[in-house]
Parts: C-alpha cells; structure tokens; sequence
C-alpha cells in the first residue's frame, strides 16, 4: 500500500509549484538599491552585516581568486549582471553540501557542495536556489514569523489556555510556511537555470544524488537508510525526494536542450580536488566517502581519486580494508603523479598489515621525496624499528 501511496502523494504535493512555474514565465522586478525600510528589516540587516564582517575575515573563507573568479562567473550568468551585483559571494572550507543567502546580499558556498556537483549547471541551480531566497526576502518573512511565534508562544504560557495545543499549532505553521518558501525557490531558482541556457534536469539530478548518499551512509553505519517520502512536522525543507519529483517533472514541462558544462566546472575545480576530498574523508564517513569517489570516477580513477580511497579504506583499518588501501595507494602510483604522501599511505597499510619489510620500502621512498615532511622524525622511527 505504501508504494501506491507515496506516488501519489509525490504528485500532489508537486503539482502546484511546477503550475505556477509555467503561468509565471517573467521573472520578478529587481530593485537593485533596495534598502531596509521596517524596524524588522533593519534589525535584520545589522545582524547580517555583522556576520558578514565576522565572515571577512574568517580562515575558512577560500580566497582563490580563480575559483572565485569562476563560481561569481556562473552566479552572474545563473541569475543576471544586474541581479549579480547585489550578491557577495564566500566560498567556505566546510566539507558538507549546503549553501546559504542573508538579508544584506551576502551568500556563502560551502566547499562540501563542490565535491558533490557534476557540472556547473548544478552549480548554478545551486546559486539559482539561493538567490531566489533573497530576492523573494524570505530571511525576512522567517524572521518575522519566528519573533510573532516567539511572542504566541510566550503568551500562551502566561495565560494557560491551550498551553499545549496553541504552541504545537504555531510552530507547525511556522515550519509548513517554511517548507513553502523552499519549494517557491525551488521553482523561481528554475526558471534561472532555464532563462540562462543550461540543463534543467541538473537539480533533480542534484538531489537524487544526495537521496544515494544519505543511504549510502546509513549502510556504511550498519544503520537501515531511512530516507523519508513525506516531511515530518518539524522539518525546515521538503524532503529530497520531494523536490526531486517536483524538478524532475517541472524539466519535462520544459523539454530537452541546454547545457551542462560538466568540463569547465571540472577544471575549475581541479587544483581544491585533493583538498575537498582529504576534508571529506577526515569525516569519518566511510558509507558517504566511498559513494562519492565512486561517482566522481564515473569515467575513470583519476590519481587524485585513488589517493583519496586508499586514505579511506586505510583509515577504517579493517584487515581487507588495509590490503585494498595497499592496492589503490599502488595503482596511483603507476599512473606517475602520485604525491608523495602516497608512498607514507602505502607504507602505513603494508605495516599494519603485517609487510614489514615492503612497508619500510615503500617509507623510505615517501622520505626520499619528501625530506621537509612534518612527519619526518616518526617516519624514521618507523623505518628503524
């Protein structure tokens, strides 16, 4: 029954956002000096250019002008020069999927989310999604919506009548507004992607693909995945499934056509790779990593890759584990590019498996090209004992 059910569901859900996607085809007037007029409004703003200097000046921000250069490039082309020009853009060293957008036109990427995009038209449904919620000021309506909850809330409290009923039914509203806000940008951020020539199936692509993930590392927890068809009371978002149907059935609507650009989004970020994915694994999440590499190698181990895997499987340690890491660490190698680091990789799993002496060996290369690694002295140590 369930199975009937949830398509259903699905469809009902979906169909009023992809509709009013298509009846309003032009997008919204753009003020480009907007300022903030309401008591509210400007609260908000003081708030959020605190942050804002607070995120100037943080480690984490990634201050590679290339890559900036490149991802402010398909922001301006995702929603316009005009439109662009509002947007501060930080790309933060957070290894997770996610982006974020606040009142005053500053918005952050974190660099989880370049790890797990294919193409730039992801990237730009991305920037799509986002900017949608600043443009519709929906950091505004939420914070309106959380400080009158607040006040309903603090009332019933005092006053005792439906002390339990009233509260339950603010927040849910609070939460079901929210849930229409994301899907309103959902839809808005598509007609972006549309009007600036890429492939619309990129977000439902998108989120089909963080639907794999979260299982994968539920699996890789020896947890059951629990990946939700409806949205839960308290949920924030609707659920990926969710989207994914709406977007999936909104690019139907549209047709075929546009372009992905898959190749440039890889060269730009080519030179983070083996930063984003060294972040990635010190997540602990073997089940979530291994789908990750699996899809970046979609057409082939890169060196990069296979470096990544072997860190993965040595760091879980498992017996097989470390005999695998000792296999890719070694297939790296003989593509000829490897960084020394592959060496120290290989060396560890061959001891720790037992292969003192090809373990040693494979040491002493990893020192030999890298004498200055700050590891030097417990390496040799290694080596001799």
């Amino acid at each position: 029954m369930r199975r009937l059910i949830v398509p259903l569901l699905a469809a009902a859900l979906c169909a009023a956002p992809v509709q009013a996607a298509r009846e309003t085809l032009p997008l919204p007037p753009f003020t480009t000096a907007y300022q903030p007029t309401t008591v509210d409004e400007r609260g908000l703003w003081m708030e959020a250019d605190e942050d804002e200097r607070r995120m100037r000046d943080a480690p984490e921000v990634i201050r590679d002008p290339a890559l900036n250069a490149y991802a402010r490039e398909v922001l301006c082309r995702t929603v316009g020069p005009v439109r662009c020009a509002a947007i501060r853009l930080y790309i933060v060293r957070i290894p997770m999927f996610n982006a974020t957008t606040y009142a005053n036109g500053m918005m952050t990427l974190w660099s989880g989310a370049l790890l797990r995009l294919h193409s730039e038209a992801e990237l730009a449904a991305m920037f799509g999604h986002e900017f949608s919620h600043f443009e519709l000021r929906h950091t505004l309506t939420g914070f309106q919506r959380r400080r009158s909850g607040s006040d309903l809330l603090a009332w019933a409290g005092l006053l005792g009548a439906g002390g339990i009923a009233l509260p339950t039914m603010v927040v849910g509203g609070f939460y079901r507004f929210s849930r229409a806000q994301e899907a309103a940008a959902d839809m808005l951020g598509f007609r972006y992607l549309t009007a600036a020539g890429y492939v619309v199936t990129a977000p439902a692509d998108l989120w089909t693909r963080v639907m794999a993930e979260q299982d994968a590392t539920e699996i890789g927890r020896y947890r059951k995945p629990n990946q939700r068809y409806v949205a839960g009371f308290f949920d924030t978002h609707p659920t990926e499934l969710t989207r994914a149907t709406y977007l999936r059935a909104a690019a139907a609507q549209i047709g075929g056509g546009g372009v992905d650009e898959a190749a440039r989004f890889r060269a730009a970020i080519a030179p983070w790779l083996p930063r984003l994915l060294d972040d990635q694994i010190k997540r602990n999440d073997f089940g979530g990593s291994e789908y990750l590499l699996n899809q970046l190698a979609v057409d082939g181990w890169t060196t990069p890759l296979l470096f990544a895997r072997g860190e993965l499987y040595r760091e879980r340690g498992n017996p097989r584990d470390l005999s695998a890491a000792a296999g890719f660490y070694r297939e790296a190698i003989t593509h000829g590019d490897a960084p020394a680091e592959a060496y120290r990789g290989l060396g560890l799993a061959l001891l720790r498996s037992g292969q003192v002496e090809a373990g040693k060996a494979a040491l002493r290369d990893y020192l030999a090209r890298r004498a200055d690694a700050g590891d030097a002295a417990m390496i040799a140590t290694l080596i001799a004992g």
